[in-house]
């Protein structure tokens, strides 16, 4: 047991260190809210589609994928969103508050947290599982994530969903845009590879080289930025839907998405790289992204982001938790 707490700590703490770098940085006055507002634009249109272009194309080749790993992920994703939609609009009327507590609580924050904690986890495996992961559930996320707050949001129930709207919004997405880019460019490996033509991206190294390093900057700046935006004067107004959108992120989620994996490990033929990245889709907080999709697209941006917050925090817990009792049960 004491190996599985060592193990779960130096996975989870570093990010954890990360976080509260940039609430102390926010409260020693270095990070104002500008920067902030820019740090999050620059991460949500910059970093994080750079990052996960270069995650999708280190993946080794489109053969090596589990596809049984990816269809139960799509699949639980898809059940927790159902769930979610019905499970909030049981909970309030408000159809701003519906569409940032389900975003909240089916979309989690994979691509800044869940990818390198996969990592740490499980070492290059573990990355390049996530990797894998990061081509089908971060487009999921974000199309799902457009669908909500198109259909819940401020104006819910006084217009009719705009499917144009949608598709423009998804097809706009900078994370979407990010994946969709490495995917192509995948294939085209996969098609110079059969052509026997020996030239890849990476033998441009002065470009490869800039790429990745652009891709590092994501994961540190990214938590900085969210530590930096840890605000609770908004607490009291919004604590009944806070404690359901945390209690629901961060216990109800990890339970049914990783306890049915376990239970269905042999049947998937999976093992501890992919559950280091089952862990990073279910057990990490709410995304970085849903607040400033929120805020953007009319439902409730405080709430959104307060869920962000909490969610992170009471993350801390969860994922130790989960990886201590995955590490004792001899996954990791």
């Amino acid at each position: 047991m004491n190996d599985a707490l060592a193990f779960s700590a130096n996975a989870v703490f570093p990010i954890v260190l990360l976080t509260a770098f940039g609430f102390v940085l926010k409260k020693a006055g270095l990070l104002t809210a500008e920067f902030l507002d820019v740090g999050n634009r620059l991460t949500f249109r910059v970093f994080l589609p750079v990052m996960l272009f270069c995650n999708v194309y280190r993946i080794g080749r489109l053969t090596d994928i589990n596809i049984a790993f990816i269809v139960y992920a799509i699949a639980a994703v898809l059940v927790i969103f159902l769930l979610a939609v019905m499970v909030c609009c049981a909970f309030t009327k408000d159809g701003a508050k519906r569409g940032s507590l389900i975003q909240a609580i089916f979309r989690s924050n994979y691509a800044i947290i869940g990818i390198p904690l996969a990592e740490s986890l499980f070492g290059e495996k573990g990355a390049g599982a996530a990797g894998v992961m990061s081509a089908f559930c971060v487009p999921l996320f974000n199309i799902l994530g457009v669908v909500t707050l198109t259909l819940f949001n401020g104006d819910a129930g006084r217009k009719k969903a705009d499917i144009k709207k949608i598709l423009t919004g998804i097809a706009k997405n900078p994370l979407i845009i990010g994946t969709v880019s490495g995917l192509c460019t995948l294939g085209l490996r996969e098609l110079f590879t059969l052509a026997r033509i020996g030239f890849r991206l990476s033998d441009v190294t002065f470009f490869y080289k800039a790429l990745g390093n652009v891709s590092s900057l994501c994961t540190p700046f990214a938590l900085i930025v969210l530590g930096g935006r840890f605000e609770f004067s908004a607490v009291p107004k919004l604590i009944r839907d806070i404690a359901f959108g945390t209690a629901a992120r961060n216990v109800v989620v990890p339970f049914i998405g990783i306890g049915a994996a376990y239970l269905m490990r042999d049947i998937l033929g999976i093992s501890g790289e992919h559950f280091a990245s089952l862990v990073g889709v279910f057990a990490t907080p709410a995304a970085v992204a849903s607040a400033i999709m929120a805020k953007e697209m009319g439902a409730d941006g405080e709430l959104a982001g307060q869920l962000v917050v909490w969610t992170t925090l009471a993350g801390t817990v969860t994922v130790f938790v989960c990886v201590t009792v995955l590490r004792a049960l001899g996954i990791f």
